[in-house]
């Protein structure tokens, strides 16, 4: 497969635009969804690869961009495994925050082509005019110009469309990595294409099958899936401020912005992690959050999933109040026991009704923080509690909530960066037991090194090779 590599760095670009001048090369992007899980990944990777390999003009450049800064990318803990897997470095990626689209827009430099979604949010709304093409599985919500091209069909995973879209093209694009990615996507999406977890098509059961035949090295599926979906729940490589927002959400009321983060191992585990407790009080105070409900999802010895809560906040009238709230809950009843907890910080609980996913908690939390708002309220005099402090990761999860027109917390603007895989959606996943696939945070490698004028030749190295392609002697 055939990848761009920047350092993360340096302002690619500026490069970018520079080198596309020069060589009178176009930029065209194919940009994933903002959740850059595993589908919308090597949907992008896979399919700026097919444009390289087919596109009749050889005057641009294909690149594949994932849609996140590359700090977060760490927490995608299935994809960076399959890219480990198949021995794709994360260095030959480029993520959101290295690339400046709306410069290269400005430029006249950039075609866009959207995978795994069609809508661009409000802060892209200005490269809409860029946007050539769509491929996503979701119903359209948007209605394009007869200049883009559109290939939309609900099936379970986009990966499926992309798979048919290559395979239309020349037999020999297809490669046994490409191949790999987009079947083990599939399997993963589908949830090994059983029928009775509701996500697999006639569609995505073809063009497995079909993969499968072309490629007969490729490992069975349940092997696939199972790797993945361990993978998929592996936190072992992780801080605790990455296990924090692998899957986090943020909601808020008057004055109070609360977290809820699930994690994939037991409370005990979780709360013997050294200095737990300060990195807990450096992720609440760098994000603007006042509390913190941590929802333990992890495995008895037959696979049989059990929960488990804990409530951290600095403020012991706020922790009490949460607790109270989650404890009298009666829709749903979580059947709370209290648990011991090393840290008088933090209200650990055992969780008896394990089918109370984060999805049914956080309605318990908004109406506490809607009596709590009502009792601020009524004490004008209550003293205000510092300012946060704003975090510099640069995810977009780590901003400070905003103060809204008549003061009150907006909520904090977090990107949910994952799915309580064992109850937020709406297709409950088979439970899996936890395994240590990955050897290490993908971070402790440190950030790629190549210099300015490295980019500059692979950049023009491409547009010289593509020149050539198009040259008398090659016809």
């Amino acid at each position: 497969m055939l990848f761009f590599a920047v350092p993360p760095t340096h302002p690619v670009h500026t490069l970018l635009c520079e080198t596309c001048l020069r060589s009178h090369c176009k930029l065209h992007v194919v940009l994933g969804n903002e959740a850059c899980d595993l589908d919308s990944m090597v949907s992008a990777l896979a399919l700026a690869y097919f444009f390289a390999k087919t596109a009749p003009e050889k005057r641009a450049a294909f690149i594949p961009v994932l849609n996140i800064p590359r700090s977060d990318f760490p927490l995608r803990t299935e994809s960076t495994f399959l890219l480990k897997e198949h021995r794709i470095p994360e260095s030959a990626i480029i993520f959101r925050d290295e690339i400046d689209l709306l410069d290269l827009h400005r430029a006249g430099l950039l075609s866009l082509t959207l995978v795994d979604h069609h809508v661009l949010p409000s802060q892209d709304t200005a490269l809409e005019e860029a946007v050539v093409e769509v491929v996503d599985h979701r119903p359209l919500e948007w209605e394009r110009s007869p200049h883009c091209r559109v290939t939309s069909e609900l099936v379970g995973s986009c990966a499926t469309l992309v798979t048919e879209k290559i395979l239309q093209g020349p037999m020999e694009v297809l490669d046994q990595t490409t191949a790999a990615l987009l079947h083990g996507t599939i399997v993963l999406d589908c949830v090994n294409m059983a029928p009775e977890a509701g996500k697999v098509t006639p569609k995505d059961m073809h063009f497995a099958s079909l993969l499968e035949s072309k490629f007969p090295d490729l490992p069975p599926r349940g092997v696939v899936f199972e790797a993945l979906q361990n993978a998929k729940l592996d936190v072992s490589g992780l801080t605790t401020d990455q296990m924090l927002r692998k899957d986090l959400k943020a909601i808020s009321g008057k004055e109070i912005a609360v977290a809820l983060s699930s994690v994939y191992v037991t409370l005990q585990d979780f709360l013997c992690r050294l200095d737990v407790e300060q990195d807990l009080s450096t992720f609440c105070q760098q994000r603007g959050y006042d509390a913190l409900v941590l929802m333990a999802i992890s495995f008895h010895g037959r696979n049989e999933p059990f929960r488990q809560l804990a409530v951290y906040s600095q403020q012991e009238a706020l922790r009490t109040g949460v607790c109270q709230s989650l404890e009298d809950s009666s829709n749903p009843s979580l059947n709370l026991s209290l648990l011991e907890s090393p840290h008088p910080t933090i209200r650990a609980y055992a969780q008896g009704n394990t089918a109370a996913s984060r999805k049914k908690v956080l309605p318990i939390v908004k109406d506490f923080l809607r009596e709590w708002g009502h009792r601020a309220t009524m004490q004008p005099c209550r003293k205000t509690r510092a300012e946060p402090t704003d975090s510099s990761s640069g995810s977009t999860d780590s901003r400070p909530p905003e103060k809204g027109a008549a003061g009150r917390k907006e909520p904090a603007k977090s990107q949910r960066l994952g799915d309580d895989l064992l109850g937020d959606e709406d297709t409950h996943l088979p439970p899996t037991p936890m395994n240590s696939l990955v050897d290490e945070c993908p971070l402790n490698q440190g950030l790629p090194k190549l210099s300015a004028e490295a980019v500059f030749e692979k950049f023009n190295h491409i547009a010289v090779a593509h020149s050539c392609e198009d040259s008398p002697e090659k016809k």
